[in-house]
């Protein structure tokens, strides 16, 4: 919002008027200040910084170039120009007159002496040559006269250049050159700062014969030099271009010192001069372009060649550029300023590189101070080459790019005693305002020019006798700025967006123009050597803007104004460039003393809001670059207590309010909005970035000699910088009031809407912010001075190669703001503290320092940490124990309370101490503390719980990285450090006596009482590993049961877990274990094992009491199972057993490979056995052992398996060897099935045999069916069951009398065992009443004849035994 002229006296400005009169804001109470940002708040910080860049952007943008200005389409040539009289607009002002010494005058000692004279600002020099003698006048001392004599000849020119390196001592830093009509000579200067009046260092020079002098019979007029020690000349007599060319030392193809004429070639000076001078055009002036390698010079008829040095001695005719009138008239025509009578170019000045970013390059200037602009061609030809001398292709031609017409309304300096205050311009105005009717003045006769940063001074003779005129011209900022529009800075707060800036259009160039009368004729003139450090400094920053050079905005606050030296021979005369801030202050004291704001109104309108805030802010709270004139170097400078109070007023009332633009979509607000901040704020961010902007973006340090780094920034420019920003953080924390509406608006701001509430929200928190990065900001440049005081170099040397790299790479903002930034703080100051306690320094005094000086930097856990050293190396010095102890658990407590931020690698370095002090309690207690600290959220655990999700932690893939794992790593390793210890302990106390052995029980001790269930986990581990296992399960730690069970589950756990369960009385958990071992197809178990796991598991499970947690009857049906489980897999195993043989006779088969190792991998059970190995493979004993296992009856199933089993076992077979195959084989099967009829139909299994026998009556003998049954465990009754049921069946084939009587045989053999086993056991069921009816049925029914006659017999024996006995 801007200020009308009609609100500007009465309303705006109501309490700056009332504080002119009271020295005071109106009394109210002030709502709390806003609230303070934490001093680490990184994201604060950082977004605080953010706001400082875009300062530094918009004051790189604000100023244009001087090539934007002068290019302006249309624009070849300008004439504006500010005039003011001489009050605090007028630019430059004369400071003070600095008298020749008196002593100089006694050597004017003759009516006809010859004398010339000219500055030598490089060594702070005036030369004065009186006849032969040389002075060199040291004028900031104003007394001081060094004299140079050794030479018999009349001295008319001295100049000042560098030397070539190698050829001199080091200690001589510039060569003066002395010219005389016949020679030229070189003299060594030794230039070193010392300390000078108002603590300004001052230049204290030596000077050195160097015996370099050659004989000339040309005059030289004029000397400039290059970087690299190469000096130039232009003769007198003839106008041509030499060089003084000089070596170490004689050599074979040169002379030491050697003349040469580059006019017309190197050879002409080597030879006495024969001839009259020529009468063509002669050169006038030499100007090197060190930056560009480039010389210029300037005949007498204005034309201007550019010569590029190359090698040794030589050098190339670039261009010539002639008929300049001629082209000034082109880029100007009609002017009346261009005469031929006043067209006469006096002097080049050389453009910097850094004033102009489009490359303007050189400037002439005529008699008249019409300005010539030069700056290279788009292409690399020109017509202003003179023919055959076109430029090589790294050189662009120059051309005339525009012409600065004279100021045509100049006012004559007599209007200067009695100046015109022009009334109040209205807002925005622009207008140049001179007083009516004034008296303009013309300069015709420039003799001496000076060309500095944009500003140009040219002297001509004055009116008045011994006085010359001085005119002065410098660009008007308020015309080429946009310093008067409203302000449209946006930033964003909240929910919504805020944007910034517009963009500038282009401007011509304006510039404020004054004629001063400066006393007695003038020789020279030169800029004082300015304080640039500040700009060299951030220039080597990377990714900084620069501002203009000629924003002079941008650099009041951080350097001192541009000064000049006028020299005449009155004496040096220092004009200073008034600045912005000059005029401000100017303006302030008028307001205080008069009580009229106009000239405030007047300055905002011309600068803006934001510009006249900053301006405000930095006089009200002070400034080492206030003054103007020569104050102390580094001192802050505060104007008056009553005319700072106006300034603070006026900061306030300039600043507005903040306001709320809401957001509106199709005719609603979304609640959204947009802030512009106050002026206020936007001063205040301006002037803090101002202010630090030399040193934001700049790296710490550079690389130094002897592989160290040394600091890259000045400490004097820091040290400054710090001094500043202190007054202005001590300014605003007397002034919290500021930042808050004022008393006749709080009440409307209370009840203001919500968006207008917002406002003044968003404003409050960005300076909050704000205040924050410069509390800061002065703590990062007291630490960094601290750092370089204990040598940063070495400092950084000492720190691992990882921060190192990230010290060496951190700028001054990033130290300030970033993360780096204080870890590599961190990692200094720990340096500095160990150098502190490695030279029994004791710590309080350096972390004292730290702490007031830079408490952000070294907080209250630093300084913990710091004498948590200290008592640790006390107790490593002690003898005492028990002072010892104390020390110790001192330490610990203190490194506990510190442990948040104790990196790893000193924790691991103080536990390694503990660990050799014997102090088992720190060793364990300090790195458990330390990992609960660094996990204060439980992430680490968190991650601990699901680690056995593989899915959880891809690597490789940053969408599927677990943040978490890295909490749980930084636990891990300082649980590792616990276990560290605990060997170490061991280790000693298998070397060492009974204290070694205490201290190792005590820290397992402390390891076990430990209430971190992940740290018990770690442990069991490592006990584990080292053997310990059975010791671990007879002290059945809390945690163990836990650990055994977790994920990732191993063998190992398992076995420990059911071991464990045994151990403590828990024999069903055991079975449960161990079933689960068995089944599990995670481990690569073999068959064998897992039959043995099962049957452990059967064991533990048939132990489990009845009365046990009620759990008897689910403990039946889990044994039940373990058994049937057991049976299918010991099936499994025969299966193995019975394939493993045929895989190796059958080594090619594929399928019989993967199929045997399918049965090492898990268990099956019986459908799958019988479906997958025992049909397809046709393994008939297998399918009976599945049918028994199971309890499955399939009668026509097992009936077919058995036919097979008969088959297979007697194919092939001769009867005899046949039966012997088939008792091996059924016996075995009937022992382990029976009584199964699932398994073994025992009945059909002896018609079987039956029908065998009956098959080969005359091999079989007669009891070979009843006792193989009775071999498989049969009992005899059963049998003869059998037997008889087919005896009397008379089924075929027993309805044959062969197969009866075959049949009777076999009875009769199972009648005898029977009998005799009846005999021998009262227990053997024997029915003797049915065995005799039996018997003699049977002896009824026996065939007679020879071939039964035994059988009869024996039937015979039965029946008397049976009647005998029973």
């Amino acid at each position: 919002m801007a200020f009308s002229n009609s609100l500007g006296s009465s309303s705006v400005f109501a309490g700056l008027q009332a504080s002119t009169s009271s020295n005071g804001f109106p009394t109210r109470q002030l709502p709390p200040p806003p609230k303070a940002v934490p001093t680490l708040d990184l994201p604060a910080l950082q977004s605080a910084s953010r706001v400082l860049q875009e300062q530094f952007a918009k004051d790189a943008q604000t100023i244009p170039d001087i090539g934007d200005m002068l290019t302006i389409p249309g624009g070849q040539s300008s004439s504006t120009y500010s005039v003011f009289p001489d009050d605090y607009r007028v630019p430059f002002q004369k400071r003070r007159m600095i008298g020749i010494p008196e002593s100089l005058f006694q050597f004017y000692d003759a009516a006809d002496v010859v004398s010339h004279m000219g500055l030598i600002s490089e060594i702070e020099r005036v030369w004065v040559a009186i006849d032969h003698k040389l002075f060199l006048w040291d004028y900031i001392d104003g007394q001081e006269l060094s004299t140079f004599t050794d030479q018999p000849d009349v001295i008319t020119q001295v100049a000042v250049v560098k030397p070539k390196p190698g050829v001199f001592v080091d200690e001589i830093n510039h060569l003066l050159v002395i010219c005389t009509p016949l020679t030229v000579l070189l003299l060594g200067v030794s230039a070193v700062d010392v300390p000078g009046p108002h603590g300004r260092p001052r230049k204290e020079i030596k000077l050195f014969a160097t015996d370099i002098s050659i004989s000339t019979d040309v005059e030289m007029l004029d000397v400039a030099g290059t970087d690299d020690g190469r000096i130039f000349m232009a003769g007198s007599q003839d106008g041509h271009l030499y060089e003084l060319h000089y070596q170490e030392k004689e050599g074979w193809f040169g002379r030491r010192v050697q003349l040469i004429n580059h006019s017309v070639g190197g050879v002409q000076s080597l030879f006495p001069r024969l001839t009259t001078p020529r009468t063509e055009d002669r050169i006038m002036s030499v100007v090197s372009d060190t930056a560009r390698n480039i010389i210029y010079t300037l005949t007498a008829n204005g034309v201007i060649s550019l010569y590029a040095p190359g090698g040794d001695r030589s050098v190339q005719l670039v261009q010539t550029i002639q008929n300049l009138y001629k082209m000034a008239q082109e880029k100007a025509p009609g002017s009346p300023a261009l005469t031929p009578q006043h067209f006469q170019v006096i002097a080049l000045h050389v453009v910097a590189q850094d004033e102009s970013r489009t490359n303007v390059q050189l400037m002439a200037i005529t008699r008249n101070a019409v300005r010539l602009y030069f700056a290279p061609s788009s292409s690399p030809y020109s017509y202003y080459s003179s023919g055959g001398n076109d430029p090589p292709r790294s050189h662009r031609s120059l051309q005339l790019l525009h012409v600065r017409l004279p100021p045509p309304n100049l006012l004559h300096p007599d209007e200067q005693s009695a100046p015109y205050r022009p009334p109040v311009p209205g807002y925005n105005s622009h207008q140049a305002v001179s007083p009516p009717n004034p008296r303009p003045y013309i300069v015709t006769s420039l003799e001496t020019s000076l060309y500095s940063a944009g500003m140009t001074l040219a002297a001509q003779n004055g009116e008045p006798d011994g006085a010359d005129f001085l005119l002065c011209m410098s660009p008007d900022l308020t015309r080429i700025g946009p310093f008067g529009q409203p302000p449209v800075q946006q930033v964003q707060y909240g929910n919504a967006s805020y944007s910034a800036g517009s963009t500038l259009q282009r401007t011509p160039l304006i510039e404020r123009a004054a004629l001063l009368t400066i006393p007695g004729r003038t020789w020279g003139m030169a800029p004082v050597p300015g304080h640039k450090s500040a700009f060299s400094t951030a220039r080597g920053a990377s990714g900084v803007p620069i501002p203009t050079v000629t924003n002079e905005l941008a650099y009041q606050f951080s350097e001192p104004p541009r000064q000049f030296l006028i020299l005449t021979n009155a004496g040096v005369t220092v004009l200073a460039k008034r600045r912005t801030l000059d005029w401000l202050r100017d303006v302030v004291i008028e307001v205080q003393a008069e009580g009229n704001v106009q000239a405030i109104i007047q300055f905002r309108d011309s600068f803006g809001r934001d510009q006249t805030c900053a301006m405000l802010l930095a006089l009200a709270s002070g400034n080492t670059f206030v003054e103007l004139g020569e104050q102390s170097v580094g001192t802050v400078s505060t104007l008056a207590p009553e005319v700072a109070n106006v300034a603070k007023q006026a900061f306030y009332d300039c600043g507005e309010r903040p306001m709320w633009a809401e957001r509106m979509a199709f005719g609603t607000s979304d609640g959204s909005g947009t802030a512009l901040f106050s002026g206020r704020r936007q001063g205040f961010a301006l002037y803090f970035a101002r202010l630090v902007w030399p040193v934001w973006k700049v790296k710490l340090t550079k690389p130094g000699p002897l592989g160290l780094h040394i600091t890259n920034i000045p400490q004097d420019i820091l040290f400054i910088i710090q001094k500043n920003l202190y007054a202005l953080k001590d300014f605003l924390e007397k002034n919290p009031q500021l930042f808050h509406s004022a008393t006749g608006d709080y009440t409307g701001a209370r009840s203001a809407p919500a968006s207008d509430q917002e406002a003044w929200k968003a404003e409050q928190n960005s300076v909050a912010q704000l205040q924050a990065l410069l509390a800061r900001t002065i703590e990062g440049a007291s630490f960094f001075l601290l750092l370089n005081d204990h040598r940063i170099g070495e400092l950084i040397a000492q720190t691992d190669a990882d921060t190192q790299k990230v010290i060496t790479s951190l700028t001054f903002e990033e130290l300030i703001t970033s993360q780096n930034g204080v870890a590599a703080s961190r990692a200094l100051v720990n340096v500095v503290i160990d150098q502190q306690i490695g030279q029994q320094i004791a710590v309080d005094t350096i972390s004292d320092v730290l702490q007031s000086r830079c408490g952000s930097f070294c907080s209250t856990d630093d300084v913990m940490l710091y004498k948590a050293k200290e008592n640790a190396r006390r107790a490593v010095e002690s003898r005492n124990p028990a002072e010892r102890q104390n020390y110790l658990s001192e330490s610990l407590r203190l490194f506990m309370k510190g442990a948040r931020i104790l990196d790893f690698d000193k924790l691991r370095e103080v536990v390694g101490d503990y660990q050799q002090l014997d102090y088992a309690k720190g060793t364990v207690e300090l790195p458990l503390h330390c990992a609960e600290v660094t996990d204060t959220d439980h992430l680490g655990q968190e991650y601990w719980n699901t680690a056995s999700q593989p899915s959880r932690d891809t690597p490789g893939d940053p969408a599927q990285v677990d943040h978490r794992r890295e909490f749980w790593e930084q636990r891990a390793r300082c649980y590792d450090l616990v276990l560290d210890s605990l060997e170490a302990f061991e280790g000693k106390a298998a070397k060492q006596g009974e204290g070694a052995e205490r201290v190792r029980a005590h820290a397992y001790e402390l390891a076990f009482a430990s209430p971190d269930e992940m740290f018990h986990s770690r442990l069991y581990d490592w006990l584990i590993g080292r053997g310990l296992a059975d010791e671990l399960l007879e002290m059945r730690p809390a945690y163990l049961e836990a650990h055994l069970q977790r994920e990732p589950t191993t063998v190992d756990k398992f076995q420990l877990l059911w071991q464990f369960y045994v151990k403590d009385g828990q024999s069903l958990k055991a079975a449960e274990v161990l079933g689960s071992l068995a089944e599990s197809v995670d481990f690569p178990l073999s068959l064998t094992r897992r039959i043995e796991y099962l049957t452990l598991a059967v064991g533990n499970a048939k132990s489990h009491p009845v009365s046990v947690g009620g759990r008897y009857e689910s403990a039946i049906a889990f044994l039940t199972e373990l058994e049937e489980k057991l049976e299918v897999s010991q099936v499994q195993l025969e299966i193995y057993n019975t394939l493993a043989p045929r895989l190796q006779s059958q080594p090619d088969n594929e399928d019989l490979r993967q199929k045997v190792d399918l049965l090492e991998r898990g268990l099956f059970n019986v459908s799958e056995l019988y479906q997958v190995y025992a049909e397809p493979y046709d393994l008939p004993t297998i399918k009976l052992l599945i049918l028994h296992v199971s309890q499955h009856r399939d009668e026509k199933l097992v009936k077919d398996i058995w036919t097979r089993v008969f088959d297979e076992t007697s194919q092939g077979l001769a009867p005899a060897e046949a039966i012997d195959r088939l008792q091996a084989t059924v016996v075995p099967l009937g022992q382990r099935f029976y009584p199964s009829d699932s398994a073994f139909p025992f009945r059909f299994v002896a018609r079987l045999l039956v029908f065998y026998q009956l098959g080969h009556t005359d091999v079989v003998p007669p009891g070979w069916v009843p006792r193989i049954l009775i071999q498989c465990g049969v009992p005899y009754a059963d049998i003869w069951d059998v037997l008889h049921q087919m005896y009397e069946s008379q089924v075929p084939p027993f309805n044959k009398q062969s197969a009866v009587q075959t049949l009777s045989s076999a009875i009769c053999i199972l009648l005898q065992d029977w009998l005799e086993a009846a005999k021998r056991s009262s227990n053997e069921y024997f029915p003797v009443e049915r065995i005799d009816t039996a018997v003699e049925l049977y002896l009824k029914e026996l065939a007679p004849g020879e071939a039964l006659r035994s059988t009869r017999e024996e039937y015979e024996r039965i029946r008397r035994e049976l009647r005998r006995n029973w």
